[in-house]
């Protein structure tokens, strides 16, 4: 039997996403959105300094007949604290993550709902990485397992336990290997986005945990450790208070908390706490 590679893993991934998205109705709702964060206290494993960067961002989530996708590409610009290879310049760094939900209640046409959960979903998708700094990291990140979606006033509530299986890439002259495929591991994934309103003011609390296993070895043979990763922010309509465009423009403040960063530890820069500011327009 031939060993899969991350290409035909991926190219798996997205023609089921294409066959069930095909295979159902078009679109019921969707939500497009560019975004920008910025923060000065960012860090990169190995880096005791702060790294400050600007975030560009490109959201599109959507829902059909029988679940939802959600696709998000973020564009991070480092200042020179965290320079690009060969020169005194930041890096530039580009993020992609895909997500296909199915929702088996839908599927089959049985309420899948109990307790606080109205729907449960089978949820799979990527991660794609590239960043041209001396290390010249390469992610590849394969997800899919159960998601339970919990019934709420306003918004979602999404918990899902997902098989992880990830590979990378290292051109930095320390590693001891340059392409590298990690242990699977499982990650828990914990998303929400909650609209509430405080008098006239419409606002919106979102975010996203994940908890990473450990996935053994990494680029010189040391064990990994467990990861967390927290983006957080409380939003504000400002277009619907300047001008009554509802969920135009958003203006706020958000959080990230990183521990064990690509569950590196024991080394400087493997910790962040970085406030950040943030705006997205939507469209």
């Amino acid at each position: 039997m031939q060993e899969p590679t991350p290409k035909r893993c991926l190219g798996a991934v997205l023609l089921l996403g294409g066959l069930v998205t095909g295979s159902a109705q078009a679109a019921t709702w969707s939500d497009t959105f560019l975004g920008y964060r910025y923060g000065t206290q960012f860090t990169e494993p190995g880096n005791s300094r702060d790294v400050e960067k600007h975030v560009l961002q490109f959201t599109h989530v959507s829902g059909y007949s029988l679940g939802q996708n959600f696709l998000n590409l973020d564009l991070l610009q480092s200042d020179s604290a965290d320079p690009a290879s060969g020169g005194d310049t930041g890096a530039t760094e580009a993020y992609l993550t895909y997500r296909h939900q199915l929702h088996l209640g839908k599927l089959t046409g049985e309420p899948m709902a109990f307790g606080p959960v109205k729907e449960v979903a089978l949820t799979g998708g990527f991660d794609l990485n590239t960043k041209n700094t001396a290390f010249a990291p390469r992610k590849r990140l394969l997800v899919a397992g159960p998601t339970l979606k919990f019934d709420v006033p306003q918004g979602f509530v999404d918990l899902s336990l997902f098989y992880a299986h990830e590979w990378n890439h290292c051109g930095a002259g320390f590693c001891d290997v340059n392409e590298i495929e990690f242990d699977p591991y499982y990650q828990l994934n914990l998303a929400w986005g909650l609209p509430f309103e405080v008098g006239a003011a419409a606002l919106k609390f979102q975010g996203f945990y994940n908890y990473n296993g450990e996935k053994g070895e990494d680029y010189q043979g040391i064990d990994t450790e467990p990861e967390q990763l927290m983006r957080t922010s409380l939003m504000l309509d400002v277009g619907q208070l300047a001008w009554g465009g509802e969920n135009q423009l958003w203006a706020g403040v958000g959080y990230e908390y990183w521990r064990n960063k690509f569950g590196n530890h024991g080394k400087p820069g493997v910790d962040t706490d970085a406030p950040t500011l943030q705006l997205e327009w939507h469209f």
